[in-house]
């Protein structure tokens, strides 16, 4: 049965999303400068994340005030309705900083503490993912209408292709680089795009077999995971857990177990 209240929200989320995505794209001036800094001087906070976050919660603000909201960008308001915008305005910052191409706006609710929709836009790709909770995954783009998402059949795990991130610190890359080293050999290749949502993206629209990345927060997260899952991928942490800072593992059903056993043994989830 669908939800009314998870139609609503997909709605809004889509239209967040977009503006926020048409910001970024046309508003980008050609001398951007960092604003601020996060967790190493390298990681970097520009005045568009900034503008992209206002844009996003001043809407939902307006459409549903009662609702709590966590973004990247410090917006962080409890609410009383039981739903909660987990919002990242700006995932691939250096990416956008550069002028490359793989950033995305993410936008997801929550209801009660488990994510129902979710909203991944890459306007530079001209692709827009979305999810509901048990109603599937789809995408719209250069094809006529929306297209629904499935992940790649597993190949053998030598014949993945696997993406992955790197942390800003310069320990933890160092530690996340030797276990990237220790995967290639086991692998068809490794990937390393940027953006989480995209890359969760990507293995929701069978682009991608697998993905992993340590040290990644709720917003970057939440409504690539949740279209992940809708296309039927497989998503988890360490064995047994939820994807966390510690560690997200997402993969086709056949190359994710594998893929997370060796990252355990590995150590991807700690120096």
């Amino acid at each position: 049965m669908t939800d009314p209240l998870h139609t609503d929200l997909l709605e809004l989320a889509q239209e967040a999303a977009r503006r926020a995505g048409a910001l970024l794209r046309d508003g980008r001036p050609a001398d951007l400068a960092v604003a601020a800094t996060k967790s190493s001087p390298i990681d970097v906070v520009t005045e568009m994340d900034i503008a992209a976050e206002k844009l996003i919660t001043g809407l939902i603000a307006e459409r549903r005030p009662d609702d709590g909201i966590l973004g990247e960008e410090g917006a962080a308001t409890d609410g009383t309705s039981g739903v909660r915008w987990v919002i990242d305005p700006l995932d691939g910052t250096v990416n956008y900083l550069y002028g490359l191409p793989t950033w995305a706006v993410s936008v997801a609710a929550e209801q009660d503490g488990e994510t129902v929709v979710g909203v991944v836009a890459a306007p530079m790709r001209g692709e827009t993912f979305h999810a509901v909770r048990g109603r599937g995954a789809w995408a719209t783009g250069a094809w006529d209408g929306e297209r629904t998402l499935a992940c790649r059949p597993a190949p053998p795990l030598d014949h993945a292709l696997v993406s992955t991130g790197f942390n800003y610190v310069a320990d933890v890359r160092a530690h996340q680089a030797d276990v990237a080293q220790r995967l290639i050999p086991l692998l068809r290749d490794i990937r390393r795009g940027g953006s989480a949502a995209v890359d969760l993206c990507d293995v929701a629209a069978g682009r991608l077999d697998g993905y992993y990345e340590r040290g990644l927060h709720p917003w970057d997260l939440a409504a690539g995971d949740l279209i992940a899952r809708e296309a039927g991928a497989l998503t988890g942490g360490r064995p047994g857990e939820r994807p966390s800072g510690d560690l997200a593992v997402a993969g086709s059903p056949g190359v994710f177990e594998p893929l997370q056993r060796l990252l355990e043994d590995f150590g991807a989830w700690h120096d």
